[in-house]
């Protein structure tokens, strides 16, 4: 069983063009179905006056909102993007706010209004892509139906005056007519799939109100995020410095104190105090390189993104093959996430995975910098509050970023990460290898 965590954005759906005509047939058939969701919504709504509307709607408008995100999720894979969900959430819980939101939010009637343009328009365009592919199939075939079906059933409406003695043979006339409307099914076929996606999409997809509310939204909820997370660190740094150097410094103190003591009367206890609190010293300053490490590593500085994940590849207890084309180094902020978030991938699969291979690929394209991650280990990686690759997508979140974890049972481990990074951002600075 395959897991797939996304953080952001799943990509759009994708039909294979075979699979076309049946879907676009499936589409007909639905979109007669929602006229029964348009009946029954438009009905309640009056009910309401009654108490009879409420229950009602309580029922019929989630599932007008599910058949519409079916339809979403469909119809995003004939125009290559996702079709977002517009709705609003309600500011607090309750089953009448919910209410009170839902019936105030315009993409509900947006859903409904769509309903009856789908049963009208959506159904035509559709039909006629399947009944176009079905044509060329019925046609291309036609000889052997009539072979194969007993005489007469072809006579009409193509046997009598056209073809008086209709046999397989004179059936082969009709076979043109299946390799026109196949070429006309293959120029026009998914065209008229994507005008009503288009036409959907105009009416299912948010407003450029709601695209901006939306925004809004997860720009505050992004922000929250990166304001708790700074918190964290700050509170982690604190802790680390509290329970670590400062008690190593502490101790060198007392230490150095008492040496300073009992240095005239007992010098071979005074060197013994000496000598603890040299190893105290040099103790305390390995745990301050360690903290400054956590804060920014100065191999990320000196070398950048590259040098700094070789370099973590080669402390890795297993072999980690890494490969980097980036042209020059990203901002600063970018390659600090970027490397944060490629150590604590490379961590879990230290601690979790029981791999004996990894693999480290990060490259440019399309002004976003794009990470993958991999381990050859037992897989069933997913994203858990509180876990390390829940900490990578709070971290990416900060930047606009996406996190999708794919990991079947049995492996392997494949975690694929993106941050925006604009070319023109990028410093002309030679910067490239593999470990």
């Amino acid at each position: 069983m395959t897991t797939i965590q996304n953080a952001t954005k799943a990509p759009p759906l994708r039909f294979p063009r075979p699979a076309q005509p049946f879907v676009a047939l499936g589409l007909a058939v639905l979109a007669e179905i929602g006229i029964a969701f348009f009946v029954l919504n438009v009905v309640s709504v009056p009910l309401i006056a009654v108490w009879v509307g409420i229950p009602m709607l309580l029922v019929f408008v989630p599932c007008v909102r599910w058949f519409a995100n079916c339809h979403r999720t469909m119809l995003s894979s004939f125009l290559g993007v996702r079709i977002e969900r517009p709705y609003r959430k309600p500011p607090m819980p309750g089953m009448l706010m919910w209410l009170r939101t839902t019936l105030a939010d315009p993409a509900t009637w947006r859903d409904v209004a769509w309903l009856l343009v789908n049963a009208v328009i959506g159904f035509t365009l559709n039909l006629l892509s399947a009944v176009l592919f079905l044509a060329s199939l019925f046609y291309l075939i036609y000889p052997f139906l009539v072979w194969v079906t007993p005489a007469g059933v072809f006579d009409e409406p193509f046997g009598g005056a056209i073809l008086p003695t209709l046999t397989p043979l004179t059936a082969f006339i009709m076979v043109p007519l299946g390799l026109v409307a196949f070429l006309i099914w293959s120029a026009a076929g998914e065209r008229l799939l994507r005008a009503n996606a288009f036409l959907a999409k105009s009416l299912l997809g948010p407003t450029e109100s709601a695209q901006l509310a939306i925004r809004v939204r997860e720009l505050a909820e992004s922000r929250a995020e990166t304001v708790d997370t700074q918190a964290a660190e700050l509170r982690r740094i604190e802790r680390d410095l509290h329970d670590g150097a400062q008690a190593r410094l502490a101790a060198l103190s007392m230490n150095l104190g008492m040496a300073e003591e009992m240095v005239a009367r007992d010098p071979q206890q005074a060197a013994a105090l000496l000598t603890e609190a040299r190893e105290s010293a040099s103790t305390a300053l390995s745990e301050l390189r360690d903290l400054v490490r956590g804060i920014h590593p100065p191999v990320l500085a000196d070398r950048g993104l590259d040098g700094a994940v070789n370099a973590l590849a080669l402390t890795c207890p297993f072999k980690v093959d890494v490969t980097y084309d980036v042209p020059g180094r990203p901002p600063a902020p970018v390659e600090s996430a970027a490397y944060f978030a490629v150590a604590e991938a490379l961590a879990n699969a230290i601690k979790h995975s029981a791999a004996t291979n990894a693999w480290v690929q990060i490259t440019h394209e399309e002004e976003r910098l794009h990470i993958i991650v991999g381990d050859d280990g037992v897989g069933g990686a997913t994203v858990t509050v509180g876990g390390g690759l829940y900490g990578i997508q709070r971290r990416l979140a900060a930047f606009d970023g996406t996190l999708t974890v794919v990991s079947p049972t049995g492996g392997p481990t494949t975690v694929i990460m993106e941050l925006p990074c604009e070319s023109s951002s990028l410093k002309i600075t030679p910067s490239s290898g593999t470990a």
